[in-house]
């Protein structure tokens, strides 16, 4: 059985006292190398054994991070279940690690059995995640929260709490609408190194040309554009052969080299420029059985060069790495600290990581030189544009879409596919039993280039409807295969759905036959005179208060008015919405849901 470091035990106190008197959300603080997953252990244990059995939720961005908590509690002695797609969805123990999306879907409907919520590197906290704990906690108000991140700051936002561990509020330049309360206990890296739990780190010399970032342009998500990254690190056949072999120059002694490339065909670049023989390259698409192999013969040494894209940030643990080479910018600082805390695990010989920063990402994000403690500030989205450019697969050519929202914050790699923390695709469930797809980051379906030569369209999709049949690609609008004429799902199906799901939740906006509508005039609790319009519409029948309380009221009232003839017309059709415990009416006139719903499916 697993004995907590001083340290974890000190954490897993700090957390437990908090939410004895208290349910706001705190988070924990713990450098890379720390052994987050055990205070994921303590905590859950506790919050577990403190609430009288009740169930216990503890989330992580990917299944990778997902299945190493759950192997962790289960080392210090405990029972627990995996509730997440791609590896298997038990409920049987009170304790659950799950990934966010497929446990959306059941959050409402388990809330009441939760005591608290345990979110692993929590400075990725999505809109899902959100949606999970507001979900659980109308059934269970007490619900807690606590967070763990190396890196409890995000993009734009800056730090993600609100209060220090010294109880001094941050200031809103450096925390923009922090989600956590407070931090309650902080474990940095050169407390670990100091107790010779970490190694520690130290930039190199840099003996060659480093690319020029200053073209990089920040789109409107805060993603430097596809365009502008291509054009700053592809096609510098020189330059990236003189960077490389700066590299192999500076790693004739080392135990592991981690090299994050910027795109893959840039990835290929550099791998031209290694021996075949003592390089691998992983990215986004490399599938799971491959990656791990190489991962496994990574860490036995049997190669010295591990070349990457957007993966293998968060979560991975190669001990053996001694050299880091970036040869990509990074936007944010905390993906640059991810990066760098792969070459913190302690490794035998191994008495220091250097970095190697070729794309002045160091005079970027740490001015005054000092790696362990980044400029972290918060800024204002700023305005453009909201469109995406990615790398079709099949032709590789550059495609612009309109970007689908990310409230969730996810990555998005090259190929415009959202990514997860360690730059794997997050998946979907398809209405297919068991089948899982990768969820494109903007609203294209299919690649727009036509071909040269052949004048025929590039044939890869992004969104897709698979025939049953032969399996051949069509538009998700399609109601025929392409290839074999066989039958597809009406393509009205989900349009359906969609708007009977909507129609049973009367927080969204409604616009339904308005069938009576009846005055009577009364006196408010507050003394003012009111009006209480009685109506049924062709779904529901409410109530709606009318005053003149306050100028809102008032403007209200008058619109009202204003559209029924002085309370004498009835409309045809009334929009509304519920608002906590009241109706609002928003307007008159206008097609209803239904109608509309007719025309789209005409």
């Amino acid at each position: 059985m697993l004995k907590p470091r001083s340290y974890q035990q000190d954490a897993h106190d700090k957390v437990i006292d908090h939410f004895k008197g208290s349910t706001l959300p705190v988070v924990v603080e713990a450098a890379t190398g720390a052994g987050k997953s055990i205070i994921v252990a303590l905590i859950a244990k506790s919050l577990h054994d403190l609430s009288g059995g009740k169930r216990v939720l503890c989330i992580a961005p990917s299944a990778e991070l997902t299945q190493q908590n759950f192997d962790k509690y289960i080392a210090i002695g405990e029972q627990a279940s995996i509730y997440s797609a791609s590896i298997s969805k038990s409920l049987r123990h009170k304790v659950i690690f799950a990934t966010p999306l497929t446990f959306k879907k059941v959050a409402r409907r388990l809330g009441h059995e939760f005591a608290g919520v345990i979110i692993d590197e929590c400075h990725g906290i999505t809109a899902t995640i959100k949606t999970i704990i507001s979900d659980m906690k109308e059934f269970s108000p007490n619900l807690r929260v606590c967070g763990l991140s190396a890196t409890p700051y995000r993009l734009k936002d800056g730090f993600i709490f609100g209060m220090g561990p010294d109880d001094k509020p941050l200031n809103e330049s450096i925390a923009r609408d922090p989600y956590f309360y407070k931090c309650v206990y902080s474990i940095g890296a050169r407390y670990l190194i100091e107790q010779e739990f970490l190694t520690p780190i130290a930039a190199g010399e840099i003996n060659s040309e480093s690319y020029d970032t200053s073209g990089l342009k920040v789109q409107g998500n805060g993603k430097y554009s596809a365009a502008t990254v291509a054009a700053a690190f592809e096609g510098w056949g020189r330059k990236t052969a003189g960077i490389v072999a700066d590299v192999v120059a500076q790693t004739q002694n080392a135990t592991g080299v981690m090299i994050f490339a910027s795109t893959v065909r840039h990835a290929e670049e550099v791998m031209a420029s290694l021996h075949p023989d003592n390089a691998r390259c992983v990215t986004g698409t490399t599938n799971k059985k491959e990656r791990d192999q190489i991962i496994k013969d990574f860490k036995a040494r049997r190669f010295m060069y591990l070349v990457n894209v957007s993966v293998l940030t968060t979560g991975f643990d190669a001990p053996n790495v001694s050299h880091i080479a970036i040869l990509r910018a990074t936007e944010s600082v905390s993906l640059l600290q991810q990066i760098m805390g792969r070459g913190m695990r302690l490794y035998d010989g191994k008495t220091e990581c250097v970095i190697l920063d070729y794309a002045e990402n160091i005079t970027r994000h740490m001015p005054d030189g000092d790696l362990y403690a980044p400029q972290i500030k918060a800024a204002y989205q700023s305005s453009g544009e909201n469109v995406l450019e990615c790398y079709c697969e099949q032709c590789d050519r550059i495609n612009v879409f309109s970007a689908r929202p990310n409230d969730d914050g996810y990555d998005i790699d090259e190929n415009g596919y959202f990514t997860d923390l360690l730059g794997t695709r997050v998946m979907v469930e398809t209405n297919i039993k068991d089948e899982l797809k990768p969820l494109p980051a903007h609203f294209g379906r299919r690649c727009q280039h036509v071909h040269i030569r052949t004048g025929e369209r590039c044939g890869y999709y992004w969104s897709s409807k698979d025939c049953p049949v032969c399996e051949h690609k069509n538009d998700i609008a399609a109601r025929f295969c392409g290839s074999c004429n066989a039958e597809l799902v009406n393509p009205n199906k989900k349009l359906i759905d969609i708007h009977t799901k909507h129609k049973k939740d009367p927080t969204k906006v409604q616009c339904d036959e308005l069938l009576s509508i009846e005055y009577a005039n009364g006196v408010s609790r507050a003394g003012n005179d009111m009006i209480t319009a009685f109506i049924v519409t062709s779904r529901r029948k409410f109530e709606v208060y009318l005053t003149e309380n306050s100028d809102f009221a008032a403007r209200k009232k008058m619109a009202f008015s204003n559209a029924t003839d002085g309370f004498k017309r009835k409309p045809r059709t009334l929009t509304y919405v519920k608002k906590g415990d009241f109706w609002e009416v928003l307007g008159f006139d206008q097609p209803t849901d239904d109608e509309l719903l007719a025309e789209k499916i005409a």
